[in-house]
């Protein structure tokens, strides 16, 4: 105890002394704050991280430091850890440090023998559970006196309870020293996102006793709601108890007027009013919504702490457009202050955070949002639910394109198989979904329509939840909390936009999407998949039709009964967008996806095109591939099977037309999917100019549109110059473009991602979050090339990363001009790409100090 010290390792916490966040902490700045405020903080003292640090490796204070700390009237302080952020949590607090029998004697005759009791007994329990590591059983008996907790501790150790002050306070800093470096505290700390070196500062503080006489006791108080953010005083104050000491007349009083009991602002109206004064004045000077801890003594306060106030995400954002709104920060730190995810759980429904929750099992969150259903296995259930007017989620292995209408039907999906990127998450999240993909501890029975988790099992029509934020199906209807679209949702995002240096659309395929994208202020729509259109059940049989031609004048034939359709889909796309651009991705799928694989289906197929049953094996075998999605798909099927891209092209051209002559100024901008090579991009143009030329002669009507390319393969990647040539535009399709680069299905890559990524394979699963390294290289070689050949090209990217917070952040740097992304994905992409720009403005900005300072 008698080595030397540093003499800066303990500093009073005066308004004036060097006290710093990275040297003492959090806790150690914000109480010189409150002091600087001449808010009645107990004297307190800061103990600097290095010296913390050297605690734990044995470099114990001084004896004359650990006097100096314990020396205040009564001799009793409190310890409480400092990290240098306040989300890292740390050790718990020890209260009453310094208690000993001489103090108790002095305590009784102040306080009375029953609070001082309480006070030695409430440390001697926390002192054996906390630092002497003793057995928590043996001193968590509510009813021990203060006797059976002395001879509790004296039996467990075979020594008397220490009664030198300055000893027992060394032990209480060398256990919360050495806990703060343990294995398992590192690592919930990384957890939590803190450097695997973080620092540990400790302030030790007079104690303001909350038991005896008067109105006298320990309680929080905050100024909103936690939950929603609402303003309104909420806390707790408990009368007569401090920490794990307690008097038998302990009293819990609401803070405010309450009809159900007694509270503070009638009991002490003075100590209330001060309390919300200076909830107004913390608020204000330290620029954030803040939970005081208080004592009060024989009514007087004392202000012990203040703590940001945790808050849900909802709460969040109203909290930092109310500060930026009343000046306290400016709008550019109101939208740094809300982490982009967290606008997902405004856009729906989500299971009340205070609600109990009976869990069945996990899975990945792959859309958010909650919803309570029946349960259903098939998407004719499905679609047979939604007619009688009842919610179902519809549960698959793993969902296959003909689901589409069964997911249309339902109001969330659950899957057993699948990633991030499968397709039950990818069109969950176009449609605002609840989904959980990869729920691997669920086994379903289709034939016996029942889902099983453990020992659990559920049968078809019975109800669940699916809590798509969170990954947790829950047995049941859980309680819900509605969307909060509201006022302070859309000031955020209007902030954001004005600080946005890149533009945000979304990826819509039907006029619900488009309506959803507007909605959400999308700045068009940047990819719209057509094939989605092709298993609506009306359509349906003329695109067997057409599969089954063998002339392409009979193909023509099946491709004109669906023209008309195509056309009004585009029609009413590009009215709902109201002359923002809208980009159409060309057929892309594979056509064996349009075809049934099982006897009973194709032999339905078969009497409906009055064709003999081995045809229609024969075709559908023939066009069965071994990796359909390397197979013929994209601008391999359009440059094979022409027909289908001239239809699709006179079907946009025509609803330009017919768009234009309602008032809306459309530009069409159309897109080849899958291309690899240059000579695909000129004979798709080709076919396209040709029927753009037949469209305006048929129609004596000019328009213009943008042919663009879809990069999805390493290759055009690499050869976007090349490419560049031919097109207006190239648009990074960054789903097939990683699968592609890493060899990887993105629908299977789930069964193995969390392995890969626990064990350091992959630092994320580059499905969810870019690969900047691999995927990410190629998209800066195709932006490099393609703007060397044409400058003026617009480059995007249109992958499910384009809603991403860290993959639009890469883009933004890498000089993409806009990123598009599943419109409920929309609000998430515009902050996102806010707060990147507000960074490199901030970044851009020093350079310039830097550069005028030299």
């Amino acid at each position: 105890m008698d080595q030397p010290r540093d003499t800066s390792s303990v500093i009073e916490i005066t308004p004036s002394a060097p006290v710093t966040t990275a040297d003492h902490g959090w806790r150690a700045k914000c109480l010189q704050r409150l002091i600087r405020m001449d808010l009645p903080v107990p004297r307190s003292f800061a103990i600097s991280a290095a010296a913390v640090r050297g605690i734990a490796s044995g470099r114990m204070l001084a004896r004359g430091d650990l006097d100096r700390l314990i020396a205040a009237a009564g001799g009793l302080v409190g310890v409480r850890p400092s990290a240098l952020n306040p989300e890292w949590g740390g050790p718990g607090t020890v209260l009453n440090v310094g208690i000993n029998a001489a103090c108790h004697a002095r305590l009784a005759q102040r306080l009375g023998v029953d609070a001082a009791d309480a006070l030695y007994r409430g440390f001697v329990q926390s002192y054996a559970i906390h630092v002497a590591r003793l057995d928590p059983d043996m001193f968590s008996e509510p009813d021990a006196t203060l006797a059976d907790a002395l001879a509790a501790y004296r039996d467990e150790t075979d020594e008397d309870f220490p009664q030198d002050p300055a000893r027992q306070l060394a032990e209480v800093l060398r256990s919360m020293a050495r806990a703060w470096d343990g294995p398992s505290a590192r690592l919930l700390r990384q957890a939590k996102g803190a450097p695997a070196d973080a620092s540990l500062g400790l302030v030790v503080q007079d104690m303001a006793l909350a038991l005896g006489p008067g109105v006298t006791g320990s309680g929080t108080i905050q100024f909103i709601d936690s939950v929603t953010g609402a303003p309104g005083i909420t806390g707790r104050f408990q009368g007569q108890t401090q920490g794990r000491a307690m008097l038998a007349d302990a009293v819990t009083l609401y803070l405010t007027r309450d009809p159900r009991g007694p509270s503070l602002e009638e009991t002490a109206p003075g100590v209330f009013a001060d309390l919300v004064r200076f909830g107004v004045a913390a608020r204000e000077r330290l620029r954030e919504e803040m939970q005081i801890e208080f004592v009060v003594a024989d009514s007087e306060l004392s202000i012990i702490d203040a703590t940001r106030v945790q808050r849900s995400s909802r709460a969040a954002v109203r909290i930092a457009v109310a500060l930026g709104r009343d000046g306290i920060i400016p709008t550019d730190e109101a939208v740094m202050r809300v982490q982009p995810r967290a606008l997902s759980d405004l856009l729906h429904h989500q299971v009340d955070p205070r609600a109990p929750r009976d869990l069945i099992t996990r899975g990945m969150a792959a859309s958010p949002g909650a919803a309570t259903g029946r349960i259903v296995f098939t998407a004719a259930a499905a679609q047979a639910a939604a007619a009688r007017g009842e919610p179902c989620v519809l549960v698959r292995r793993e969902t296959v394109p003909e689901d589409i209408r069964g997911m249309h039907a339902s109001v969330a999906v659950l899957t057993e198989r699948g990633g991030m990127t499968s397709h039950a998450a990818v069109i969950a999240r176009g449609l605002g979904l609840p989904c959980i993909v990869g729920a691997s501890g669920i086994s379903i029975d289709a034939r016996a329509r029942t889902l099983t988790a453990g020992a659990r099992s559920f049968r078809e029509g019975e109800e669940i939840t699916i809590d798509g934020t969170s990954g947790e199906v829950l047995a049941g209807a859980a309680a819900m909390l509605e969307p909060a679209l509201d006022d302070a949702f859309n000031q955020l995002l209007e902030w954001a936009d004005a600080a946005c240096t890149i533009a945000v659309r979304a990826n819509a395929d039907t006029p619900e999407d488009a309506r959803t994208a507007r909605m959400f202020a999308a700045q068009g729509i940047g990819l719209c998949r057509t094939e989605h259109m092709f298993f609506d059940e009306k359509r349906l049989p003329a695109m067997r039709e057409m599969i089954f031609a063998d002339r392409p004048e009979d193909r023509r034939l099946a491709l004109d009964r669906l023209l008309p359709m195509q056309r009004d889909d585009f029609t009413t796309l590009f009215q709902i967008m109201d002359g923002l651009p809208v980009t159409i991705r060309l057929f892309d799928p594979p056509l064996h996806e349009f075809l049934p694989h099982d006897r009973e289906g194709m032999r339905e197929l078969a009497e409906t095109l009055d064709l003999p049953l081995s045809d229609v094996v024969r075709r559908v075998d023939a066009l069965s591939e071994f990796n359909p999605m390397l197979g013929m798909r994209g601008v391999r099927l359009g440059i094979v099977i022409p027909e289908i891209y001239e239809m699709q092209a006179r079907a946009i051209f025509e609803a330009a037309v017919a768009a234009g002559r309602k008032g809306e100024g459309v530009v069409a901008e159309i897109m080849i999917p899958l291309v690899s090579a240059m000579r695909e991009v000129e004979l798709v143009r080709h076919q396209i100019e040709g029927v753009a030329a037949s469209v305006r002669q048929e129609t004596r009507t000019r328009f213009d549109y943008r042919l663009g390319v879809m990069v999805e393969t390493p290759r055009a990647a690499l050869r976007a110059g090349d490419i560049a040539e031919h097109c207006a535009f190239l648009s990074f399709g960054t789903n097939d473009l990683t699968q592609m680069t890493y060899g990887l299905s993105r629908d299977d890559a789930g069964r193995f991602m969390g392995s890969y990524v626990a064990q350091g394979v992959y630092a994320e699963d580059p499905f969810h979050i870019l690969d900047q390294e691999g995927v990410g290289e190629l998209i800066l070689t195709g932006v490099k090339r393609a703007r060397a050949r044409k400058p003026g090209i617009t480059l995007s990217v249109c992958g499910e990363h384009g809603g991403n917070p860290e993959s639009i952040a890469f883009c933004l740097h890498a000089g993409v001009d806009y990123v598009s992304c599943s419109p409920f994905r929309v609000p998430i992409a515009r902050l996102a790409g806010a707060q990147e720009s507000i960074r490199a403005l901030r970044a851009a900005q020093a350079c310039e100090g830097l550069k005028a300072g030299s």
